[in-house]
């Protein structure tokens, strides 16, 4: 990673992401931990995209997820006692929003590529809350 990428995630560590930490603990209806892994979402060439592409990619359709799980108290309870914690990553270079998400032993991980088919939150958004529904 550059130093382009390292200013450009920090300014998204420092401005965008309290907002966005907060809107998924808002959502989820109780504290959770996030694991955001930085280093893999920051792809060499593409820093003028992380601001506009980051929150669209993980954070909009995975808020959007929970506030629909949480919608009600059985969605709420079942998510408190199931989700321990969400991982944030680009690891496996999915570019594919029906695989963005895994849930296991806990732990919703969501695996993306961070500037690929941004367009596609709702698809994201219905992936996450599926694979959160059929594991609560």
């Amino acid at each position: 990673m550059g130093l382009k990428e390292r200013r450009a995630i920090a300014e998204l560590q420092n401005t965008k992401y309290p907002e966005l930490e907060k809107a998924i603990q808002e959502a989820a209806k109780m504290p959770i931990e996030i694991q955001v892994d930085w280093e893999s979402l920051a792809i060499e060439g593409s820093s003028h995209l992380y601001a506009e592409c980051i929150p669209e990619i993980y954070f909009k359709p995975l808020v959007e997820a929970l506030k629909s799980i949480t919608a009600d108290d059985m969605g709420a309870e079942a998510l408190k006692g199931s989700l321990k914690k969400i991982v944030i990553q680009n690891k496996s270079e999915i570019s594919s929003a029906t695989k963005v998400a895994t849930y296991s032993g806990g732990v919703l991980t969501l695996d993306h590529k961070p500037t690929t088919n941004v367009g596609q939150v709702q698809d994201r958004e219905k992936a996450i809350r599926t694979i959160l529904e059929n594991a609560l």
